[in-house]
């Protein structure tokens, strides 16, 4: 006879969270870490209930913003290397509505989160309840239906027996590397609290074990023989790579053949940028060194990268008629892309062979690498002391812009600091070990090109989504991820005034958190997009009803929070102020005003936009033009 216990719904969820564990290489631990939290109509009585009597090991957070305590629970996996998690619980309609963008964000990044929705009744008896939709369509349809499409699994749980089955499909997919990403477990509230003799095994400890899956020797022996084949191959890091700790045998396979290494943004620190074939950031937003490396390329190895069009720079980043591709990936669909000859199993597992079995093999790249890595380096120094005057800026920025436009930002916020210089700045005087945060804007580009990462995991840059407002809530999950470093958000205003609302929470915890905030007064990054093909300025600035640049005093709104805050607008006030918030038990903020058009741009990359085919204006008809002839070089699948 089976035994059984008897628990509501809510209870035995909260049960089965406290026994999930994790074992990778031999290491063992917790897999839920806590619960971030929103209480409401929906959640609070059934779930809310659970976690008040009985939380076992879980902590237990109190969110601000739903959309903010997902993101920092999506931080937190990623810089646990989707090892560790926390569940996200939301009220029903608008909180659960309010976690779509983080679902997305999770999604499009292959991070698991658990999302535990509030729900409408099963039992229908209430309809419509308060915060409840109703679809003509059909009366099953709730808010929680629109995370469907960015989950990786969802269910929901209309019967209390319907939790096991639907909790143990949850924990494989959170756990497993190729299909990780966020598991959407909606409880109507009713059921919450509805009690069902639950089969004491549940609640077993349960191991969920990460393989190390190794790809089929037929593939890697095909690998093997392109790459011997080939004169001037060239590594990519992407972020499987980081996930599955491969860097050392990256490091060892370059070394060894003289291939040089370039990166993507999640990709970035896998290898530390000081690594002598390490020529940074790849696409778009990469260096010159990377994207000359790439298009010279016979053969690309890509690891652990999904190809997107910032790293491919839209599919124009290599010479598509003389190059091959091998992709390893522990995702089949992955190692797919680019017509490549796919190795389908972990990327560290796989480097192993390559390693062995191509000793002796040597690239044609040699000293040249070296010397595009040394080229970068001189560009970095020029922009690490550029200095403010009309000759410093692009003529077409000038032209579009305006130099009186640039004088009036440089008055109105009164500052003449280029970004670049800012950028640098930063990164010369914070501790090696320290781990910045990024999304969204201009800051993304400048940090994948300019930044160098001095140890391994310390950039955390989410560019899979780009979300804004990611930045703040995510250096709060970050924190909590690597309670002994200082975390800094690197974002701009626009992004913060999106969403910065986890600084309460960071405040409440004592969980110090330190955010750089870029103030040019807008959105620089969509501003050069809009005006770099042909467009004149809307909606890009923020000005007031007079037209008159808007300067607002961020450092007042942190102070108004609780934080130590400062106000720079020079490389010596930066430094000094990040040498005193180090000194701070409590969260900072640093608000540094900048120059507007002072950000790295361009390296021999391009990106494709929907640009306007028919237009008044000579400029539009122009950029439709260059899309044209960028399109006639690029892959079309």
């Amino acid at each position: 006879m089976r035994e059984t216990v008897k628990l509501t719904t809510a209870q035995a969820l909260t049960e089965f969270l406290n026994q999930q564990h994790i074992s990778y290489d031999g290491k063992e631990h917790r897999f839920v870490e806590g619960v971030f939290n929103i209480f409401g109509h929906g959640n609070v009585v059934g779930l809310g209930q659970a976690l008040e009597t009985n939380p076992g090991n879980l902590d237990i957070i109190q969110g601000k913003n739903e959309q903010g305590m997902a993101h920092a629970a999506i931080a937190f996996a990623k810089q646990n290397l989707r090892k560790r998690i926390y569940a996200v619980t939301s009220s029903v309609g608008p909180g659960s509505a309010n976690l779509t963008t983080a679902a997305g964000t999770a999604l499009a990044n292959n991070i698991p989160v658990l999302f535990l929705p509030g729900d409408t009744f099963a039992t229908r008896q209430p309809d419509p309840v308060l915060q409840q939709i109703e679809q003509e369509q059909s009366i099953s349809i709730t808010t929680n239906d629109a995370l469907k499409p960015v989950s990786r699994y969802w269910d929901r749980i209309d019967r209390p027996e319907k939790l096991m089955s639907a909790m143990i499909k949850a924990m494989e997919v959170l756990t497993n590397p190729s299909s990780a990403g966020p598991v959407t477990i909606c409880l109507p509230q009713d059921v919450e609290g509805e009690a069902y003799e639950f089969d004491k095994e549940f609640f077993k400890k349960r191991v969920h074990y990460i393989d190390r899956m190794s790809a089929s020797e037929r593939s890697l022996e095909e690998a093997v023989e392109v790459i011997k084949n080939s004169k001037k191959p060239v590594i990519i890091i992407g972020g499987g790579a980081k996930y599955s700790e491969a860097g050392e045998l990256i490091k060892e396979l370059s070394l060894n053949s003289e291939i040089p290494i370039v990166e993507t943004q999640a990709g970035k620190s896998t290898v530390e940028s000081h690594f002598m074939y390490q020529l940074g950031g790849l696409g778009v937003t990469g260096t010159l060194s990377a994207n000359k490396a790439a298009k010279e390329a016979d053969v690309i190895i890509g690891i652990g990268t999904r190809y997107t069009d910032f790293t491919t720079s839209s599919k124009t980043a290599f010479d598509f008629e003389n190059t091959k591709f091998v992709n390893l990936n522990v995702n089949r669909g992955q190692a797919y892309k680019m017509d490549a000859v796919q190795v389908v199993g972990d990327a560290r597992q796989s480097l192993v062979y390559l390693n062995e079995a191509l000793k002796g093999y040597k690239s044609e790249f040699g000293d040249k690498a070296l010397s595009f890595k040394e080229e970068w380096s001189n560009e970095r120094k020029r922009l690490e002391n550029v200095e403010f005057s009309s000759e410093n800026f692009k003529p077409e920025v000038k032209d579009s812009f305006g130099q009186d436009n640039l004088n009036d930002y440089s008055e109105a916020l009164n500052t003449s600091l280029p970004q670049t210089n800012a950028v640098i700045a930063i990164n010369n005087v914070l501790n090696d070990d320290s781990v910045i945060v990024g999304a969204a804007g201009s800051l993304p580009g400048d940090l994948q090109r300019l930044w160098e990462s001095k140890e391994t995991n310390t950039y955390h840059m989410e560019y899979g989504y780009s979300t804004m407002g990611y930045e703040v809530a995510g250096t709060l999950g970050v924190k909590l991820a690597e309670p002994d470093k200082e975390v800094y958000a690197m974002l701009g205003d626009g992004s913060f005034l999106m969403m910065h609302s986890e600084l309460v929470t960071a405040l409440q915890y004592k969980k110090k958190i330190n955010i750089l905030l870029f103030d040019n007064s807008g959105y620089g990054c969509i501003n050069n997009l809009q005006m770099g093909n042909g467009g004149d300025s809307l909606c890009t600035e923020f000005r007031d009803s007079d037209n008159k640049i808007m300067n607002i005093d961020y450092a007042k709104v942190a102070e108004g929070y609780g934080m130590k805050s400062y106000k720079v607008n020079t490389v010596n006030q930066l430094k000094e102020a990040i040498q005193d918030s180090r000194q701070s038990e409590t969260s900072t903020l640093i608000e540094i005003k900048v120059l507007p058009k002072t950000m790295t741009d361009g390296y021999n990359s391009w990106w494709n936009v929907g640009v306007s085919e028919v237009s008044s204006k000579k400029e539009i008809n122009n950029a439709y033009e260059d899309r044209l002839e960028n399109l006639s070089n690029a892959k079309q699948y």
